[in-house]
């Protein structure tokens, strides 16, 4: 698993929405959870279904990262969102399988509030 190969390869399928970039993510029956406790879009057909019925507008974010933690199939991200009109803090889960692609990703996320 290179985490900053599967990070670079997310941005790019987020910023251009292609399916086949998204499917190849994730593991044929992988779980995407957009929230700790929402349904997840289980497998790779409904996670390209889902991302792309919630897409964002290509080129409409910019997203930094910094891993908290690798290890084995594990990794947790921390990064932040930032879109023309509101930011978010991030908390990415992300478990790999044996092939490097995703087949659990659970996204934690916080819109920051002006002051």
């Amino acid at each position: 698993m290179n985490l900053e190969q599967w990070i670079a390869d997310y941005v790019r399928a987020w910023n251009t929405n292609d399916p086949a970039g998204i499917a190849a993510l994730f593991t044929e029956d992988a779980s995407y959870y957009t929230e700790p406790h929402a349904q997840p879009w289980h497998g790779r057909d409904a996670i390209v279904a889902g991302w792309l019925a919630n897409q964002d507008e290509p080129g409409q974010t910019s997203f930094t990262w910094q891993p908290l933690t690798v290890t084995g199939d594990l990794a947790i991200v921390q990064g932040t969102t930032v879109y023309p009109d509101r930011t978010f803090s991030n908390l990415w889960v992300i478990r790999f399988g044996q092939d490097g692609q995703c087949r659990e990703f659970t996204e934690w996320w916080m819109e920051h509030h002006p002051r």
